[in-house]
């Protein structure tokens, strides 16, 4: 990072994946107004979630990411963010008896607005429009009113960026976490699949175990951990004009943080080390991530990791690989080896989603469930042969009951998929198949533990202490 940088320092860099806007002034007017809003999120949290993956860098918790692929206008509910952030508590307890260690909960939420797109435009029956950018910038609608750019959804979406936020808030501290009610968490449509009932097996047994813990004097009014969890919010930072208008200096450091979420990333087809993104999360103190895509090479990867992360901090850079689960055993172990050569601190991060979309024969974008699940273990195969720890998943998903991935448990067909069908962009697995691959994590990392313990880890007691 030069010692000249400033929120601005981006502007005037090669960037990519940004929209024209016809009326720069209007855009200028939204910027500023932007810059004189509250910050959505505060330094002091951005700082406690990078000490958390600190703790995931060095193989003592587990990194859970999830959330829509691209929020919307339209499906902004309370009940659909409810929903999410229940499947992901019930993510985190499965994850957390396989791991037998604290679970680090972060949220595609609350600003989850800007998708890059492969193409600057679409054509439908012969009509060719700007391509859908996301609800930020423009409207889902094939029409040119809808896709013409307009700085007043920037306002918007940051409005609902801190409606959700307040209300995940009032969730993770105000008792909807308490561990008692990990049986009510489990949703409606998933209650009596498969996966729901090993979910309620496994609630029963932690249930037993907290019954022991208050007959020892330990409740939700005595001990906070029980009943309060801590919840982070994520983004890509695409698009950097709204990211730089909500950049404040922390007022206790005199350092920048963006504080429009807890941890932003930079994305697969962003990460220049010349360009514009990376010389802005350069600069930023918030943790930060990075997509790594089959294409990126180890030489590369270390020179971005010299420019976001310098001082080499534990917890301050997130890797979330995406190769593909047909390359990820080619592709993953030359960026391990590189990082472990020259002594990188990262957390890395599995994403099974991005390399393996496909389009059905009925035209939908789609994800094969088997093909994810694949990718989970093949990258976790190949950290174990490393010796590094699998450290995280990253999943797109929702809480509601979307048909918008192939196969799982329901065994969801091709025919399916027009059933509900809601997403904005990218395929998302719904409760029923997340809670699937939560157990298949949890197992996976009960195989890393006990290999690397020699023992079969630590009893239930002990497990639910790290659950929060």
């Amino acid at each position: 990072m030069s010692p000249q940088w400033t929120p601005q320092s981006w502007r005037g860099l090669p960037i990519r994946q940004v929209p024209g806007y016809a009326d720069e002034a209007a855009l200028n007017r939204v910027e500023e107004t932007l810059r004189h809003f509250p910050p959505l999120v505060f330094a002091g949290e951005a700082r406690r979630l990078k000490a958390r993956l600190g703790d995931v860098a060095a193989g003592r918790a587990f990194l859970l990411q999830g959330g829509d692929c691209a929020e919307s206008f339209a499906e902004f509910h309370p009940n659909n963010i409810r929903d999410t952030f229940k499947v992901l508590l019930q993510m985190a307890v499965v994850l957390t008896y396989g791991a037998a260690c604290p679970v680090v909960k972060v949220g595609r939420m609350a600003g989850q607005f800007a998708k890059p797109r492969s193409s600057e435009t679409e054509t439908q029956n012969g009509v060719t429009l700007p391509s859908y950018r996301g609800d930020i910038i423009n409207g889902l609608d094939f029409a040119a009113a809808a896709r013409e750019p307009d700085p007043q959804r920037m306002v918007q979406a940051y409005s609902q960026s801190a409606a959700t936020l307040n209300l995940l808030r009032a969730f993770a501290q105000g008792g909807y976490a308490d561990l008692h009610r990990v049986h009510a968490w489990n949703q409606d449509f998933v209650a009596d699949s498969p996966q729901g009932e090993r979910y309620r097996a496994l609630a029963d047994r932690l249930t037993e175990t907290l019954d022991f813990m208050a007959a020892c004097g330990l409740t939700s009014e005595t001990t906070p951990q029980i009943r309060e969890t801590e919840f982070y919010t994520s983004h890509e930072a695409l698009f950097l004009a709204y990211e730089e208008a909500l950049t404040r200096v922390d007022s206790t450091t005199g350092d920048w943080y963006d504080c429009s979420a807890h941890l932003v990333w930079l994305g697969d087809r962003t990460r220049q080390v010349d360009g514009a993104h990376a010389e802005f999360l350069a600069g930023i103190k918030n943790p930060v991530g990075m997509k790594c895509g089959p294409s990126l090479e180890p030489d590369d990867l270390l020179r971005l990791i010299d420019k976001l992360n310098p001082a080499n901090e534990p917890g301050r850079l997130t890797l979330i690989t995406r190769m593909g689960a047909d390359k990820v055993a080619a592709r993953l172990p030359p960026l391990i080896r590189a990082v472990q050569r020259e002594g990188r601190q990262v957390v890395w991060c599995i994403d099974p989603m991005h390399g393996n979309t496909i389009t059905s024969s009925t035209g939908y974008k789609t994800r094969v469930f088997d093909r994810i699940l694949d990718e989970v273990h093949g990258a976790f195969a190949v950290h174990a042969a490393e010796g590094t720890h699998a450290g995280g998943v990253h999943f797109e998903l929702t809480g509601q009951n979307v048909t918008e991935c192939l196969g799982g448990g329901q065994g969801l067909s091709e025919a399916a998929l027009a059933q509900n069908y809601l997403t904005h962009c990218d395929p998302r697995l719904n409760a029923s198949q997340a809670l699937e691959l939560a157990f298949e994590i949890a197992e996976a990392l009960k195989r890393e533990r006990q290999q690397r313990t020699g023992g079969n880890g630590i009893g239930a007691a002990s497990r639910l202490a790290a659950a929060k």
